[in-house]
């Protein structure tokens, strides 16, 4: 089937904005792979797309997923016209879209993504679901692996966590598998609570810090209002808000305004890297 987005929706944008680490660049577009499903699109040019599913599966599964029914350009008019650093990186990376991931894949994936950068990380959940996750086809018969259940996880031979390069990680990882299997995480309560009592809640899974439970809250839980600060977006509030970062007026989109600041401030410090 085609679509074309009325709305801002940009794939190698959102693939690149560290919120998701099983989308595959394949020509012409992306494999996307949430929990156990996969998605062929592929861009047409002129804003227009194509995806390998029916309407039906792309409705109930695809559509929420990519947070289609969101405005963002509504989002985009809200910032504060005096803000020059944000105006700039909203601009710059408009099409920018938070996922609405499966919780338990992204409370695994952003365990995992503590002290690594995005290929370790997509290796190290790529090699998790290839031990334990359930082996399928996708629109083109490609084989792929389905995100393992909590359960497979839990059961994990120790050796098999290091095996797939968590290091350190690998205790934390089955242990949050773990506190799920005995009901110690409920994933729709905590979507119900606001982003600062979510992050508390999550702050008391082991392994599990400030920073990793803020993105699970934003990226998990789809709690816009949760704000990830990494080393980028402290530099951000160091460099461009001295004074302080607006939370309460950019509530409750401060999620959505960190991944425009985080985007065009790592690309504008990469091509300055490279410049030198």
């Amino acid at each position: 089937m085609f679509f074309s987005p009325n709305d801002d929706f940009d794939l190698e944008k959102i693939a690149t904005s560290g919120q998701c680490f099983r989308w595959e660049k394949i020509a012409g577009g992306y494999r996307i792979l949430h929990d156990k499903h996969s998605l062929i699109i592929k861009e047409l040019g002129d804003g227009k797309f194509e995806v390998l599913a029916d309407e039906g599966e792309f409705n109930a599964i695809w559509r929420q997923y990519l947070d289609l029914d969101e405005n963002y350009a509504k989002i985009r008019e809200r910032i504060d016209a005096k803000d020059d650093f944000l105006l700039a990186a909203a601009k710059s990376e408009k099409g920018i879209r938070i996922l609405r991931q499966e919780p338990f894949e992204t409370l695994i994936s952003f365990i995992i993504s503590q002290n690594k950068n995005i290929p370790a990380i997509e290796k190290s959940v790529f090699l998790i679901t290839k031990y334990c996750g359930e082996q399928k086809r996708d629109a083109l018969g490609e084989i792929y692996y389905s995100f393992p259940t909590p359960e497979k996880i839990a059961n994990l031979d120790d050796q098999i966590l290091i095996d797939c390069k968590l290091g350190y990680r690998a205790p934390y990882v089955k242990k949050a598998a773990e506190a799920f299997c005995e009901g110690k995480i409920n994933f729709d309560k905590l979507k119900k609570m606001n982003s600062d009592d979510a992050i508390k809640e999550l702050q008391q899974l082991y392994g599990v810090g400030l920073k990793v439970a803020s993105c699970i809250s934003l990226f998990g839980l789809h709690h816009l209002n949760a704000f990830p600060k990494d080393v980028w977006v402290k530099r951000i509030l160091a460099e461009f808000y001295k004074n302080g970062y607006p939370y309460e007026k950019y509530s409750p989109y401060n999620g959505i305004y960190q991944q425009y600041a985080f985007a065009y401030y790592r690309k504008l410090a990469l091509k300055e890297a490279t410049v030198k």
